[in-house]
């Protein structure tokens, strides 16, 4: 038998963007207008059955409208942790997600990246405009929101408008047609943008009747659950919960779970099976309030709900992998959890970085973006960062020093483990700070290396042999120049009308001995193999030789040479092409 089950919502966005406030503004209003029962209180999430959001919502939905869905089940952790670690095959267990954005301060770098995660996973999302009570001027002067806004002083009004056009403009150019709910044509070609007030409740009936209009009329199929079926599920937490030991927050989606049914949960090496021992609810909201709060033993949940299960054998479960209840097909079951884990898990690649996360879905989320960024990656794991990882990363060295890192999000070393000078370990527990720390680090890196690679190079260098400085005429020459661009070193050739007349074997500068000099410089130089006033006399222009090999691999090095330095080099390269027309190229 099939019937409809909650639309399940998460809430996303930015850190201080009011994610948090707005919902306990939609739970507070549900907990006020819905009276007892208004609300259900479970592990992790809230339920407001449909009569509740009819009554927040009142005229704004059509009567004559035949809901059937039965309400809307609210994720109370709000953020990247609840959505990724809710996850199932194909995407997310949330139906549709709320976005929340401060209207004043605009998209920043957690809300993009919260974008693509919702892309990946292929989830329609509402943009809560947030905070437009703090847009200097705005009134609570009606408690419908559009007229509210178009009661508000002219100025007020063109703000509010210039407000969800940047955000309308914002989102274009990430590749997503939005506009404000009231003026949105088709909701399965635009997202709908709902300015609220977490703080005085303005626009929260209106984003309840974009949220279930979009259920009921979209994703009725989606919302199909078998009442008579096992239950499938994902596991929320796992924690030590006082009196009972260690114990699984989980949301179950589909089916119905009993007390005593065994369960198949997903798990890193293999599959961990177990048996529902106690299945406990929260009692009524007004207890949940209370520090310590209280439970029901129940017999039965069904889908969509929270619930917090007490089994045996769970000390090696994490969160975010998938579980199902099963009766008498346990191979099958097994089989299709663990192909569930293995795809979200990557151990073999010819190279790549190594990933690692605290959740299934964390860590897909992460493999996500490192994708959209072309970032490869060698092995994804779960659990704490440990030798091995480090030793696998350190193996990359040799192969490519820009691979040798480790990235985790929330999660930490074992305790054991120590750093490695050639391996980068960088943690965070926001996506976006792993990755952008790692695009950083990459960045300087490679300017270390290149400027490494360039240094073994012989640089390009202009001199001139000063008049009156000839300290010695050969066996070696030593003689006064004057660096008029580049930089010269011991060892380096040098060179007059394209041909090399001798070497540098050492370099004084005011009475010290030094390896290089560079422009600006007067120094006496020795150069082996040189005589003066035979190959070269006073006043004459000298160059360093750049064999043509160094020359090929500096013309990619440019960015590191100054305009100067580039100009010699020019310079060196026509010399040298009057006896040979291709050098260099």
């Amino acid at each position: 038998m099939d019937r409809l089950r909650q639309s399940i919502i998460c809430v996303l966005g930015h850190v201080d963007h009011g994610k948090t406030k707005l919902l306990d503004k939609i739970r507070g209003t549900a907990t006020q207008l819905g009276e007892s029962g208004g609300i259900t209180q479970a592990i992790g999430a809230s339920i407001i059955p449909l009569d509740t959001v009819k009554k927040i919502c009142g005229p704004l939905l059509n009567a004559n409208t035949a809901f059937t869905i039965p309400g809307l089940l609210f994720i109370d952790t709000p953020g990247h942790a609840a959505f990724t670690t809710l996850r199932k095959r194909g995407g997310s267990i949330a139906d549709i997600a709320i976005l929340v954005v401060d209207v004043n301060e605009g998209f920043k770098p957690q809300t993009i990246e919260s974008i693509e995660i919702l892309k990946g996973c292929k989830t329609p999302f509402v943009i809560a405009a947030n905070k437009i009570d703090m847009i200097p001027g705005y009134k609570q002067l009606d408690k419908s929101l559009l007229k509210n806004i178009n009661n508000q002083d002219p100025f007020v009004i063109e703000k509010v408008e210039t407000k969800l056009y940047n955000l309308v403009g914002k989102l274009s150019e990430l590749g997503i047609n939005s506009e404000r709910f009231d003026r949105v044509d088709d909701y399965t070609k635009q997202v709908a943008i709902v300015p609220v007030s977490a703080i005085n409740g303005d626009g929260i009936p209106e984003l309840l009747m974009v949220l279930i209009g979009l259920a009921q009329k979209y994703l009725e199929q989606s919302l199909k659950l078998t009442v008579t079926g096992n239950a499938k599920g994902t596991v929320l937490e796992v924690k030590e919960t006082q009196g009972l030991g260690k114990t699984m927050d989980v949301i179950i989606y589909d089916g119905i779970l009993n007390k005593g049914d065994k369960l198949i949960i997903g798990g890193i090496e293999k599959p961990i099976e177990t048996r529902v021992k106690a299945l406990l609810c929260p009692l009524p909201l007004k207890e949940m309030r209370d520090k310590k709060t209280k439970f029901s033993n129940e017999n039965q949940v069904t889908a969509a709900t929270g619930v917090k299960i007490c089994a045996p054998d769970i000390d090696e479960v994490i969160a975010g992998m998938p579980l199902q209840s099963f009766t008498d097909d346990k191979e099958r079951v097994m089989i299709e959890i663990q192909k569930e884990v293995s795809e979200a898990l990557i151990e073999t690649s010819a190279n790549g970085i190594i990933v690692k996360a605290d959740t299934l879905g964390s860590l897909e989320a992460l493999n996500f973006l490192l994708r959209e960024k072309e970032i490869p990656v060698r092995r994804a794991s779960i659990g704490k960062i440990s030798k091995k990882d480090v030793t696998d990363a350190e193996s990359n060295y040799d192969k490519d020093p820009l691979q040798a890192v480790i990235l985790g999000f929330n999660v930490e070393r074992d305790g054991d483990v120590s750093g490695s000078e050639k391996v980068k370990v960088i943690t965070s527990d926001i996506i976006y700070h792993i990755i952008e720390e790692f695009e950083e680090w990459q960045t300087q890196q490679k300017k270390m290396m290149e400027a490494r690679e360039l240094d073994m190079l012989s640089r390009p260098c202009k001199f001139e042999f000063m008049r009156n400085f000839i300290f010695r005429q050969n066996n070696p020459a030593i003689i006064g120049c004057d660096i008029l661009e580049g930089k010269i070193s011991t060892g380096n050739r040098v060179m007059k009308d394209g041909k090399t007349i001798g070497q540098v074997k050492s370099i004084q500068h005011e009475k010290e001995s030094t390896t290089s000099v560079t422009k600006g410089k007067q120094v006496a130089i020795s150069i082996d193999g040189a005589t003066v006033g035979r190959q070269m006399k006073e006043g004459d222009i000298l160059y360093t030789y750049i064999p043509e090999e160094d020359f090929r691999k500096m013309k990619k090095l440019t960015k590191y040479l100054s305009a100067g330095e580039i100009e010699v080099l020019k310079t060196i390269a026509e010399q040298m092409r009057k006896d040979n027309p291709v050098w260099g190229v």
